[in-house]
């Protein structure tokens, strides 16, 4: 049964109690917290750009790898120590994220759905990802996914997690997978979806100081609950080498972010040979490391024609800028990837070229 929040002058129903409870209350890494102005934010998309670059504290890169048209939800709440985000999207896609926050972040499927590979690994909606500060990994889903996220500064989680489960909490050197006691997994998903609904109906309760302790008072209880119960697995040696490989591929590619790279130099940039990169790339990634490269030239291409103007540029011009030069077979895989040609990308007015005229 759904949970709901509802506030006059502070929390009701029962989820989030008005009054901090006694061990949460004494806790600095809370009390000191209030009095900064909660906020919400609800969005949709259908750019994937756009999309990823709503997330807070994480710098993420996106590469779609199936066809359709593409449609995602981005929900976030900032309580006084507390950071919540939802996401949602509808496409198999590759993403490359890293953890920009300086914070102690997990990370949970919310609903059942398409596979979400985390660094090779599968998550199981039972699970919880403990993240490494500053970590970066690549996440693979296979279809439509909705994944929820919430952080502590790491003084605040462990200062929460020595008073109030008598446990370390510091992040981990390598990300954790916990395994929490269902009754507490089930709570923390209802109290994670009641308070995006919140943010989705009601974002003027969020915005009363006292329902913002009381329902960030309930998240950060449940996530420790979760996190104190659960048993922890770390990844296998094994996983540890491919996901250096992996960053060592993200480097290479991030160092030439416009430019088109090709296997025999992505091989001798990283000390990989081809068959362990299609390995590591088949096993973080779901595709092979020369479809993830004609993909994300695919991306680059998008990302260009969008930002040029039809009057001074050519597709042709952008897809030779990255590579491209069967221009009959591109076009066909680009408006199997994208739902349009590449000239009607071109064509379509962007937010980027009118806030430059205007």
């Amino acid at each position: 049964m759904p949970l709901s929040v509802v506030a006059t002058g502070g929390p009701a129903s029962g989820s989030a109690p008005q009054s901090l409870r006694p061990d949460l209350a004494a806790n600095p890494a809370v009390r000191e917290g209030v009095g900064r102005m909660p906020s919400c934010a609800v969005r949709a998309f259908t750019d994937p750009d756009e999309y990823a670059g709503s997330a807070r504290g994480t710098r993420i890169e996106m590469t779609i790898t199936g066809r359709g048209q593409f449609a995602a939800n981005y929900t976030s709440l900032d309580l006084s120590r507390l950071w919540m985000q939802r996401f949602s999207d509808s496409l198999p896609r590759v993403v490359h994220s890293a953890n920009r926050s300086g914070r102690a972040i997990i990370s949970f499927l919310t609903q059942s759905g398409a596979s979400l590979l985390r660094n090779g690994v599968e998550m199981e909606p039972s699970s919880i990802i403990r993240w490494n500060v500053g970590e970066s990994f690549f996440q693979q889903s296979l279809g439509p996914t909705a994944s929820g996220y919430m952080s502590l500064s790491v003084e605040d989680m462990v200062s929460v997690g020595a008073v109030v489960a008598g446990c370390d909490l510091t992040p981990p050197k390598d990300a954790l997978t916990v395994t929490p006691l269902p009754p507490a997994m089930a709570r923390l998903q209802r109290l994670h979806a009641a308070a995006g609904q919140l943010a989705e109906d009601a974002p003027t309760v969020i915005a009363q100081p006292e329902a913002a302790r009381g329902l960030e008072q309930a998240l950060i209880e449940a996530m420790v609950d979760c996190l104190r119960v659960g048993e922890a697995a770390e990844d296998r040696s094994a996983l540890r080498q491919h996901a250096k490989i992996m960053r060592r591929f993200h480097r290479a590619v991030e160092e030439r972010p416009d430019q088109a790279i090709f296997i025999p130099e992505l091989c001798t940039a990283i000390g990989a040979s081809e068959r362990t990169l299609r390995m590591c790339c088949q096993e973080h990634l779901g595709v092979s490391p020369k479809r993830y490269l004609m993909l994300r030239r695919m991306h680059l291409v998008r990302r260009g024609l969008r930002e040029s103007a039809p009057t001074v540029t050519t597709v042709t011009e952008v897809a030779t800028r990255y590579g491209f030069w069967q221009f009959g077979r591109f076009a066909g895989e680009y408006k199997s990837l994208f739902g349009e040609s590449p000239s009607i990308t071109l064509g379509r007015p962007s937010e980027h070229r009118r806030s430059a005229v205007f």
